[in-house]
């Protein structure tokens, strides 16, 4: 097997290589970099790349100008790969590692940093523990390095924004069954209808059913949203979209370690009971937003959203074993959340010639409303553990004894409310020069209590800022350097309680140093590469005389490469390699100095690629690669190194017709890709085949 290095080289030659060979005197022209229309009718745009880089400025701003790494996938790479939940799609963004989740959340490390909250939709905060279906987004777009300006507190390591579907001035109707060698299967349809010349209507929904090769595991996903946009006059735009989505699924926590390493032998093994390992969630989301140009250079837009999410789940888990015997426990835990964002943002855009000028100003308030309770569970012996006598026998089934739920042990209630002003400039000096530059301030007021009526408060106001310097010696080449700054109260990213002890303290604090190029070598590609050093502080350590202090720090440095588009007429691909390397540099609640970051692996590819050898068939491949990472902070318990290959096949019948077989991991290779802590470690799907069909009228 080649060296993980010469991969890498190989990953950024397929598309260095046919990019030497075009025709490169366009490149002296400048090319039209503003986001394409998104087609909803007719043939496919089988577009894997896109122009946008709104999201990362909330200004019209091509993304070869925007001064950070951005990775993303668009809906037709998701429809190419068979994909319908955001875990799954993030498998395909090097940088990322996936946690568990405990079998109940989305939750992602990018550049070392844990998240369970930094998520967006159209550029709101969606930050509750739940799974995100793709049902009805149009892409994924990750936004790596502090990101505060933008967004807020939090995204230490970068954000993940889905952009939703809304409806078009086109009549279209798509729709896509599919089903796979375990039995699961979904079904979507999308409707889109214009009313009138200024109205139009869409509809997506989804029903999906859950299963794999882990014992007991089922469930099933029911989503439905529709969206309206009215063209109130010839420079105003209203879009109107209200989101319920429904998921019932078992909550699979995976299987302990041994000797430092997954216990292999029971990768279906289930360390639970069915009964009781179950996950419900129920999310509405609704949303509206307002656009309108007041000419000029002047532009404004208005957004509100409501969510509310109800969720609850419980399990048994594994928490150790040592090769003859298990020890388990097991919990109840309930979350209820409800959250009002109302954001508005002005963009003056003035200036000719020599120096042009992009302005941003925004005004963002919320309030978030949350309750999280819990129960453990007791067995009959009255312990919160127990000990099954005989692990050689868990390849079917494990012994669960009596149990029974305990009284309620955590009810945390919260109640939060922010304030943000921000600004930003954008300055465009000649041909080759662009400056940006911003700063944002946050108030944010949190009150908690505790079970035993116990307040904590904190009262926190932070400027975040953010610089960038980008240098473009071709329209077709921009080369940058940026910092940025992010923060964290200390009653970490879901908020539902600060001790009285922590109320004391400053919130941590992410700082992110970067140099990178994009360079579009094609018309529809894109290569883009960075060097980045992220350092967090502010993080509490408590010293050999109990006193605690904000002495904590880590520090997370690395490169990255990728590609994205349509190299030739026949071949589409998105490929991408990340190198990183993260440690403790100090003492802090997480560890000792010079641990090694979890779950951080040294080196991950990604690589998927669309080959249409005729008008009417086509084939997919896709590689991940990781290297072996830490499972937690211990770094007692390693996740092995892994090759997953996929492979796909599309044969398009007619214009309205086309039917796809997705396999993934084909060589049937044994692998972890992800864990929570050194005892809750998931093991990857073996072969699985999944055959789909999908229409258009």
């Amino acid at each position: 097997m080649k060296s993980l290095s010469t991969v890498a080289v190989l990953l950024a030659g397929t598309v260095f290589a046919p990019a030497a060979l075009a025709n490169t005197a366009a490149a002296d022209a400048e090319r039209d970099y503003l986001p394409k229309e998104i087609v909803v009718k007719g043939q496919r745009a089988d577009d894997y790349g896109t122009d946008d880089g709104s999201s990362a400025t909330k200004t019209p701003t091509p993304l070869i100008d925007v001064p950070q790494a951005v990775s993303f996938i668009t809906e037709d790479q998701l429809e190419d790969q068979a994909v319908h939940q955001l875990g799954d799609a993030l498998r395909y963004v090097p940088g990322i590692s996936m946690e568990t989740g405990e079998g109940h959340r989305d939750e992602v490390f990018i550049r070392g940093q844990e998240s369970t909250a930094d998520f967006y939709i159209d550029g709101l905060r969606d930050d509750a523990q739940y799974y995100r279906s793709l049902y009805n987004i149009e892409r994924i777009e990750v936004l790596k390095g502090a990101n505060a300006l933008i967004f807020g507190r939090g995204a230490g390591g970068g954000a993940i924004n889905r952009v939703a579907k809304r409806a078009e001035f086109q009549s279209a109707i798509s729709g896509e069954a599919s089903a796979d060698s375990f039995g699961a299967f979904a079904l979507l349809a999308d409707v889109n209808q214009p009313v009138s010349d200024s109205l139009a209507m869409r509809l997506n929904a989804t029903y999906e059913e859950f299963d794999n090769d882990r014992d007991f595991y089922e469930g099933r996903f029911i989503g439905i949203s529709p969206t309206l946009t009215a063209a109130l006059g010839p420079d105003t735009t209203l879009v109107a979209s209200y989101t319920y989505d429904n998921d019932e699924r078992v909550t699979d926590r995976g299987v302990p370690s041994l000797n430092g390493g997954p216990l292999t032998g029971y990768d279906s093994t289930f360390f639970g009971d069915p009964d009781i390992n179950r996950f419900k969630a129920e999310v509405n989301i609704a949303r509206l937003r307002l656009d309108h140009d007041f000419n000029g250079g002047l532009s404004a837009n208005a957004s509100v959203q409501f969510a509310d999410y109800d969720k609850i789940y419980a399990n048994i888990l594994p928490t150790g074993t040592n090769g003859t015997t298990v020890s388990l426990s097991g919990y109840e835990d309930a979350q209820q959340r409800r959250n009002w964002i109302g954001q508005a943002n002005g963009i003056w855009q003035a200036g000719s010639g020599n120096i042009e000028s992009t302005f941003l100003f925004g005004v963002e308030a919320s309030s978030q409303d949350s309750l999280n309770t819990r129960r453990t569970i007791s067995f009959d012996d009255g312990d919160d553990t127990t000990v099954n006598d005989n692990v050689t026998a868990l390849a079917e089934t494990i012994f669960i004894p009596a149990y029974s739920f305990n009284t309620v042990s955590r009810a945390n209630d919260s109640q939060l409310s922010t304030l943000s002003f921000y600004v930003q400039e954008q300055l465009q000096i000649g041909d080759h020069i662009e400056l940006v530059g911003g700063l944002r301030w946050d108030r944010f007021d949190l009150e908690t209590r505790d079970i035993n009526a116990v307040a904590g408060n904190r009262i926190d106001e932070e400027f975040s800022p953010r610089a960038g310097l980008i240098v473009k010696p071709t329209p077709d080449l921009s080369i940058y350097a940026s910092y940025a700054e992010s923060f964290l109260p200390q009653a970490g990213d879901q908020f539902f309680l600060v001790s009285p002890g922590n109320a004391q303290f400053a919130p941590e604090k992410f700082t992110n140093y970067e140099i990178g190029a994009k360079w579009a070598p094609l018309d529809n590609v894109l290569v883009s590469a960075a060097i980045f050093r992220l350092e967090r502080s502010n993080t509490r350590f408590t010293n050999e005389l109990g006193i605690t202090e904000l002495t904590g720090e880590s520090r997370t440095e690395g490169f990255e490469i990728g590609a994205v588009g349509e190299v030739t007429k026949f071949w589409k691909a998105n490929l991408g390699y990340t190198y990183l390397d993260g440690e403790l540099t100090s003492d802090s609640t997480f560890g000792d100095a010079g641990l090694r970051l979890q779950q951080l692996p040294r080196h991950s590819v990604s690589a998927w690629n669309r080959f249409d050898i005729s008008d009417q068939i086509g084939f997919g491949l896709g590689v991940i690669h990781q290297s072996d990472q830490f499972a937690s902070f211990s770094n007692e318990v390693v996740l092995p190194a892994y090759w997953r290959v996929d492979a796909a096949a599309y044969y398009t019948v007619s214009e309205r017709l086309s039917l796809q077989l997705n396999i993934e991991n084909l060589f049937d290779e044994d692998y972890y890709p992800s864990a929570h802590g050194d005892n809750n470690i998931q093991p990857g799907e073996p072969f699985q085949a999944r055959i789909g069909v999908r229409f258009e009228i």
